[in-house]
């Protein structure tokens, strides 16, 4: 009898110790052309509004950005701080920005890498931007990525065939810096083939979030699993295993679509009380 109650004991302080840590949510968002008109921004705040930090892609220019901050603020009752990379990129007529936004309380943006840089040899539509971060006692390289719809598969996968170069670049130049969180919408699932790279990087890169799940809303439902967020399994101990997709749609698609996105945010959740590097 007292073994048993040993081991209760014992499995209440392990449950009591895990459950009080802090921790903080690190998202990711398609936002569907924010600063367009049409954006409901009140409801674009009500979809992030449990993240501490969020990672933006599609951002058409800064008066979004702005609005949203506007919004966020009202609906937490915090401060909340934006960031909106230098220029914007794509091809043609239509290009966007990469935005982070965050809650100015709990999270400080360290330092700005800018774009990943383009070559001869690997060249993306929409180059990958990275900038550390910290939250707590975690500080880590948050780096944001939209890939090529283009006009084939195959082209999607082959700027994801990319990535590892783009993980080690970061990697490379973010001095002590071990963790990197690789984020965005890769019009791919994590599964497809094109990804083997990034899974052989030296830092033992994974997908946290499941393919199985849907990312993406279309007129009648949830689609595609576009969006993923990817760490090291070697470095960010820091993660709790917790990831997921924040559905805010109540079965209202097409409305949804419209006014707010036509993806879903994504999620990891990060221990914030140590960090391990």
């Amino acid at each position: 009898m007292k073994k048993i109650t040993k081991i209760l004991i014992v499995f209440l302080f392990i449950v009591i110790t895990i459950f009080s840590r802090e921790t903080a949510y690190v998202a990711s968002f398609n936002t569907l052309h924010l600063g367009w008109k049409g954006k409901n921004y009140k409801k674009t705040a009500e979809a992030l509004v449990y993240f501490d930090l969020i990672g933006l892609q599609e951002v058409m220019n800064e008066d979004g950005m702005k609005e949203l901050k506007k919004e966020l603020e009202k609906a937490t009752k915090a401060k909340w701080d934006y960031f909106i990379t230098e220029k914007n990129v794509g091809s043609g007529s239509y290009k966007e920005y990469f935005g982070y936004i965050w809650q100015k309380n709990k999270v400080t943006m360290l330092k700005k890498y800018g774009f990943f840089p383009n070559t001869s040899e690997i060249s993306f539509e929409r180059p990958p931007y990275g900038a550390d971060f910290k939250i707590g006692e975690f500080d880590f390289t948050f780096v944001l990525f939209h890939n090529i719809f283009g006009n084939s598969k195959s082209e999607r996968q082959l700027e994801a065939s990319y990535l590892n170069d783009v993980c080690i670049y970061f990697q490379d130049i973010n001095g002590d810096e071990d963790d990197v969180i690789l984020a965005g919408d890769f019009n791919l699932p994590a599964h497809d083939n094109a990804f083997k790279s990034l899974f052989s990087n030296r830092d033992q890169i994974f997908y946290a979030l499941d393919p199985t799940n849907k990312t993406t809303i279309g007129k009648n439902g949830l689609s595609s699993s576009y969006d993923n967020m990817f760490f090291s399994y070697k470095y960010t101990k820091e993660y709790t295993g917790e990831c997921g997709v924040f559905d805010f749609t109540n079965n209202d698609y097409s409305i949804v679509r419209k006014t707010v996105s036509d993806h879903l945010p994504i999620f990891m959740i990060f221990y914030i009380d140590e960090d391990d590097d």
